[in-house]
């Protein structure tokens, strides 16, 4: 399995965008609830901060554009003046929701009402031990356990296996409570959690101000005493290669993965030897481990490109050796099992991936083992000591196909008649889960936008799937009350635009009285694929309709979805989701007054670009640390992110991109015109999208705009781009999000009238 490098998303937060489905009784909510009191008008308005103009001219091309609130981007965060102006943004938007506060808190407490607290994720089977994560009631953060299994060399992996609890159990231990660790920071996240190949040592990486430079910690299992210093200035990548040592990759000065390091325990840092420098600013590195755990892999990446070297965890010294070359426009992702290496590779030719293998001893001797298809995208594969499997994406929808690998050591041939594995809803997503490399039981995530997230166990020599855990949902949830849908949009040129909708089949009409919020992304070939979120309830059970737009931009429908929504064809992106919209108000889901719109990160870049296409369109939008200074971040390559995004937007150091990046840029495109309600958020300590382009967008809205509709800015502080990082903070911010969306819609009872 195989993870891309850092982009403008943050997964965790895209997961809080995503569909849920409703519970019918928990909180069923009366329609007079669309009612709002006529007091609220009759309150004092509080006045909206203006920022100061200072002109900043930036000529290029013969064209100057004038940015009044350039002054407003401090890389050192630390600018009195930039701080006092940010703080009064959040004290108006304070100002402005304190009317609703009653009913923002009574919304986060039937959100958090519906988390089981208390609870244990599926262990997962390592060596002699269950791994698994607890969490406490009350407790913002997870402790990571473990208990010895019960003759653990005894029969081998079952698909009925269980973990014992009880008194006779073997004791539950400890290993890192999160809790503990958090009480001295606002803000903690532990990226990496490694346990060592013999059990004794875990590796973790934790950040504590949003900013993901990681400070990497070794210590005893058993008793959590450390083991040598703390590593500093990492990203989350980190490794185990045998017991004793660790790989590592750090960062350049613009926040990009550039270098790899062997790490021998007991060692200083400032004695580890280099595995590789890559010096391409357009390229970074990632690391991962073989389900085999006989090989790590370092590769380095840009957004076209993707080459690999393998490190043999039983010789780190002997450092790492070249896989797959380096080669334009060639995309390899690699694995290992017996005596060959496994190789994805994406070519201009094989744009949708083909599966191809070589022995360890001479790794251009390529056998096909799964040819491109045009109508399948291969996504990602997974190996077991007997079986291939392979994550595809079909009519945009995520397939998992199992094919019966020969013995280790026998040759490797084109690959017949895989297996699929079925699953229950229409629309649905799919993820892999860490397995066990030398058994037959495969592990994955499953959910719809009716079905919790639920871990499955899938015998893949039987064909039998077993329910290992469902994320419980209190409060009487009940899948059967909602209807999950696609639908297809038509796009400008005729493409059609999978949709993917949720609702209450007993509170939604569909006469187009009802509210909708529409999310979007479209960037980066990320796939958003349908999904349950608890939290999304307290929309869907007011009676709210939710949809996904996969539009282009994103990877739902193949890798060509993606190429016809970047570079000089981004605008589909906005078309896309324009269309969807429009659809949906065709269609009676909703009308322009009822349709609310929502995106993060580059789906906030998306929101900001048809804000001003199409602001008629929309009652209520969403940006949540939208990146909306697209061609001046694009011009800067001291900002991180912006050279290894290049081949994702363009260098608009050239000029056809300069202009048609200006043309859609949505800080360079705010006019004066009447736009609606809008939220957008920040994370001061942000290291993808600059607290200063949401900050820029909202100074010069407030400046043209034409409205008197609210527009509020809200930055955090202590965070990053993923906002906080307790659970419940997550839900809180919930919990605002969609205060504000009920109150551009005039959906907030007057709850000391009782007519809630």
């Amino acid at each position: 399995m195989h993870q891309r490098h850092r982009h403008r998303i943050g997964l965790g937060n895209l997961l809080n965008l995503l569909p849920v489905v409703l519970s019918p009784n928990q909180c069923a909510v009366p329609t007079s609830i669309r009612k709002s009191t006529a007091t609220m008008a009759t309150e004092p308005k509080p006045k909206p901060p203006v920022a100061k103009k200072v002109e900043h001219v930036m000529e290029m091309f013969g064209d100057a554009r004038i940015d009044k609130y350039y002054w407003l981007r401090d890389d050192s965060r630390t600018d009195p003046e930039v701080l006092s102006y940010l703080k009064q943004e959040n004290a108006y938007t304070d100002s402005v929701m304190s009317g609703g506060k009653k009913f923002e808190d009574e919304l986060f407490a039937e959100i958090r009402g519906r988390v089981k607290e208390d609870d244990v994720s599926a262990p997962v089977r390592k060596g002699e031990y269950y791994y698994y994560e607890r969490t406490l009631q009350g407790k913002e953060y997870v402790q990571h356990c473990r208990r010895l299994i019960p003759n653990a060399a005894g029969a081998p992996p079952s698909v009925y296996d269980t973990m014992p609890t009880g008194p006779d159990a073997p004791e539950e231990h400890v290993i890192l409570d999160e809790n503990v660790k958090a009480q001295a920071h606002d803000y903690y996240v532990v990226a990496a959690f490694k346990v060592s190949p013999n059990n004794k040592l875990v590796a973790y990486t934790e950040d504590t101000k949003g900013d993901e430079i990681y400070t990497a910690y070794v210590i005893d299992s058993q008793t959590g005493a450390p083991v040598g210093n703390p590593l500093l200035g990492l990203t989350s990548y980190l490794e185990w290669a045998g017991d004793d040592s660790l790989v590592y990759i750090t960062m350049d000065e613009i926040l990009r993965p550039d270098k790899a390091w062997l790490h021998k325990l007991g060692a200083e840092q400032s004695r580890d030897s280099c595995l590789y420098h890559e010096k391409d600013d357009t390229f970074s590195l990632d690391l991962q481990a073989s389900e085999s755990k006989r090989f790590l892999f370092v590769a380095s990446e840009s957004k076209n490109t993707r080459f690999n070297f393998c490190l043999d965890v039983s010789k780190p010294e002997d450092g790492l050796k070249v896989l797959t070359p380096r080669l334009d426009g060639i995309d390899t992702s690699v694995s290992h099992r017996g005596d060959h290496f496994f190789i994805r590779r994406r070519s201009d030719e094989c744009f949708n991936s083909e599966i191809v293998a070589c022995p360890l001893d001479d790794t251009s001797a390529t056998t096909v083992l799964l040819p491109h298809r045009e109508s399948v995208k291969i996504q990602d594969m997974q190996l077991f000591k007997d079986h291939l499997v392979i994550y595809e994406r079909e009519e945009g929808l995520p397939k998992v196909t199992i094919y019966g690998l020969p013995d280790a050591g026998e040759p490797l041939k084109s690959l017949q008649s895989g297996h699929i594995v079925d699953f229950i809803d229409p629309i649905y997503s799919v993820e892999p889960l860490q397995s066990q490399f030398s058994s037959s039981i495969l592990r994955f995530d499953y959910s719809s936008m009716k079905t919790p997230p639920s871990v499955y166990d899938y015998d893949m020599k039987a064909g039998i799937s077993v329910l290992k855990k469902i994320e419980a949902v209190l409060g009487g949830f009940d899948a059967s009350n909602y209807v999950t849908e696609r639908k297809w949009a038509s796009a400008p040129d005729g493409t059609q635009i999978p949709l993917s909708i949720v609702y209450h089949k007993d509170l939604v009409k569909l006469d187009g009285l009802d509210p909708l919020l529409l999310y979007g992304y479209g960037s980066y070939e990320v796939c958003i694929d349908p999904s349950f979120k608890a939290a999304r309830l307290s929309l869907l059970d007011r009676g709210f309709v939710y949809a996904i737009a996969h539009i282009r931009g994103g990877g739902e429908m193949g890798r060509q979805w993606y190429e016809n929504g970047k570079f000089l064809k981004k605008k589909n992106t906005f078309t896309d989701f324009i269309a969807c919209a429009e659809y949906l108000i065709e269609n009676k889901y909703c009308s322009k007054e009822k349709l609310c719109i929502i995106g993060r990160s580059a789906g906030g870049l998306l929101i900001g670009a048809v804000l001003n296409m199409r602001p008629d369109l929309f009652k209520a939008a969403v940006a949540g640390v939208p990146f909306v200074d697209v061609l001046t971040t694009m011009l800067d390559p001291t900002i991180p992110l912006t050279t290894s995004e290049w081949e994702e937007w363009g260098d608009p150091r050239k000029e056809e991109f300069y202009f048609y990046m200006k043309s859609y840029s949505p800080v360079d495109n705010v006019k004066a015109q009447n736009y609606p309600d809008i939220l957008v958020t920040a994370g001061l300590n942000d290291p993808r999208v600059l607290y200063s382009e949401p900050a820029k967008f909202v100074a010069k809205l407030r400046d043209l705009k034409t409205d008197d509709n609210l527009l509020l800015f809200k930055c955090e502080f202590g965070a990053g781009h993923s906002s906080k990082s307790g659970r419940f903070e997550k839900l809180q911010e919930d919990a605002f999000t969609y205060g504000f969306i009920m109150k551009a819609l005039n959906m907030i009872p007057d709850l000391g009238n009782g007519e809630n």
